[in-house]
């Protein structure tokens, strides 16, 4: 059962916006997952010179979330300061695939502006374990 509203839970991500390192682009992004016990998990995004070795909000939040143990997650927060609400990126929709499918993504813009998806809308077919099965023969 949800323990805080979805306001709550989006402000949560708008914190956690605030420690984005994003220099190269200035496109700070916040997160905010809530697991199956109700407990809030944050990160933002963390941009490096080497571009691709920066993180988004959603993995950085997400992976501190499973590595403490976190799992069965209901609903994440995705926020930005774009003109429209931002969907998490290709590499970000299938860690939450992988690892909450079940979730429902808010995504909202600094205008207020939301958006609300279920997982498995943002990646319609999703790469998943069972491709990773070997066959016998």
């Amino acid at each position: 059962m949800s323990t805080i509203s979805d306001d709550e839970l989006l402000a949560r991500a708008w914190r956690a916006r605030e420690g984005a390192l994003c220099d190269y682009s200035g496109f700070a992004v916040g997160a905010a997952f809530e697991d199956q016990e109700g407990r809030i998990w944050t990160g933002a995004n963390v941009e490096n010179a080497s571009y691709n070795l920066g993180l988004c909000a959603e993995r950085v939040a997400l992976y501190h979330a499973l590595t403490s143990g976190a799992r069965g997650f209901r609903r994440v927060a995705v926020v930005t300061d774009a003109p429209a609400p931002t969907p998490p990126c290709g590499a970000c929709r299938q860690a939450l695939f992988e690892f909450a499918v079940d979730a429902v993504v808010l995504m909202e813009n600094r205008a207020g502006e939301r958006e609300r998806r279920d997982v498995r809308d943002l990646l319609p077919l999703a790469f998943e374990a069972s491709y990773l099965q070997k066959k016998r023969r």
